[in-house]
């Protein structure tokens, strides 16, 4: 048998909420941006800026706008640090090249 939710004052919970699975879901399927910069002057010299973006959306929703910066960094990609492994390879293998043919030309 279940007992009815009740408030923070102890008062049941009469109107109908969302619970939090629904309202991740909803988040991440919209999107949520949050920004903000932080400035530290001194006598009107700009000393210190940050600029802080914040992006919390699913990884479809981000892929949709353009961003899938996870795909590319090494760190967090096996598939990245591979590609990383193959251009860096292949550009050794030009500069060999370059060394070899710049040998043997007298």
């Amino acid at each position: 048998m279940s007992t009815p939710a009740t408030g923070p004052y102890g008062a049941l919970e009469t109107r109908g909420g969302a619970n939090l699975a629904d309202i991740l879901e909803r988040v991440l399927d919209k999107g949520v941006v949050i920004a903000g910069d932080i400035r530290i002057n001194l006598l009107d010299i700009e000393l210190l800026t940050i600029r802080i973006r914040l992006l919390v959306a699913s990884v479809e929703r981000a892929r949709e706008m353009g961003i899938d910066w996870w795909e590319h960094d090494p760190a967090l990609s096996s598939g990245a640090r591979s590609r990383e492994l193959a251009d860096e390879n292949e550009r050794l293998r030009q500069r060999v090249a370059a060394l070899e043919e710049r040998e043997r030309t007298p």
